[in-house]
């Protein structure tokens, strides 16, 4: 599979967000969490269905194919991590908008250093 925009990445971790909370994610949800016009939900949930990791048809729900889980359960993570990290460690200002440009960026190997960064640091100073 090609590798996915940023934009398609953060498409399909808000429907793995909604999924977790609802069982499924709804358009008009995506379009008022991602501040996106339904149209815009909609093409990207057209291609996101192409590449075969969500299920989608026009006017119903929206869920995760067992590839789309797996993809979305790894960008979710790596956003969780880095927000830690900028926002509960380095209390970095605009720390979650930080990490959502990290999380984009970042290869598994060095997101796996900083999970053992955190794990291995002591806060309480």
């Amino acid at each position: 599979m090609d590798k996915l925009s940023r934009s398609q990445e953060d498409y399909l971790e808000e429907i793995y967000v909604q999924v977790i909370k609802n069982g499924c994610a709804k358009v008009t949800a995506i379009s008022q969490s991602l501040n996106v016009k339904k149209a815009s939900v909609t093409s990207a949930l057209i291609s996101l269905a192409e590449k075969k990791l969500i299920n989608y048809e026009p006017y119903s729900s929206v869920t995760l194919t067992e590839e789309g889980l797996k993809l979305s359960k790894k960008i979710y993570k790596k956003h969780i991590v880095l927000n830690k990290l900028f926002n509960e460690i380095l209390k970095l200002d605009n720390a979650s908008q930080i990490a959502c440009s990290v999380e984009h960026l970042i290869s598994d190997e060095n997101l796996s250093k900083i999970e053992k960064f955190i794990s291995n640091t002591n806060f309480d100073y």
